[in-house]
């Protein structure tokens, strides 16, 4: 559960799903939703706070999710892109628990995601002090990824669809990796549900 040190995490779960055709975070896999099991191992993560952003179809997700044990925030302005759900996510983080030092961004659609690949993001920041720790795949960098709080002003600076990768590329000299080999599976379309429902 969520435990007592100064780490965050936001989850961005604001996307309309438009290649899927219907809200990937409602797909149901291993007897529970995407979007679920995503909330499910951040709140069992070493993190003391998390948030979740949506967007499109906002109520509608909202309803699946138990406010009790994560803090809901809409974000109005989903359509300018994930920068604006990292902005009002980190906001939301920071007014819930100002002493966050550390937050971890994460997405929705990894259905190999789990509280040991969050764990291991702290353990290696703590181990290197490298204010940025991105999960690495194998042949690509991405979510979900830590950042220090020397970098939320960079954070509450981005713009348009690009995310936080502006920020790792700037600091690429101070970015330390842990593997998650299976990082690189998303659900972006219902090919890509089906192959994950099969395998």
């Amino acid at each position: 559960m969520l435990s007592e040190n100064n780490i965050g995490i936001v989850i961005l779960a604001a996307g309309s799903s438009s290649r899927l055709g219907r809200p990937k975070q409602l797909l149901e896999l291993g007897g529970t939703t995407l979007l679920s099991h995503t909330i499910t191992e951040a709140v069992h993560s070493n993190a003391c706070s998390a948030v979740i952003v949506l967007g499109a179809n906002g109520d509608l997700i909202a309803n699946e999710i138990d406010g009790d044990i994560i803090s809901i925030v809409k974000n109005k302005n989903w359509e300018e892109g994930m920068a604006s759900s990292i902005r009002v996510g980190l906001d939301t983080l920071l007014n819930k628990t100002p002493s966050i030092e550390e937050v971890i961004f994460m997405v929705c659609d990894q259905p190999y995601i789990s509280s040991l690949v969050l764990n291991d993001l702290i353990s290696k920041h703590q181990q290197t002090g490298k204010p940025i720790v991105t999960s690495n795949y194998g042949e690509a960098i991405g979510p979900p990824a830590l950042f220090h709080k020397s970098l939320f002003k960079e954070l509450m600076q981005l713009k348009g669809d690009v995310g936080a990768r502006k920020i790792i590329e700037r600091h690429s000299n101070e970015v330390a990796t842990v593997l998650f080999s299976k990082g690189s599976i998303d659900i972006d379309t219902i090919e890509d549900y089906k192959s994950i429902i099969e395998s």
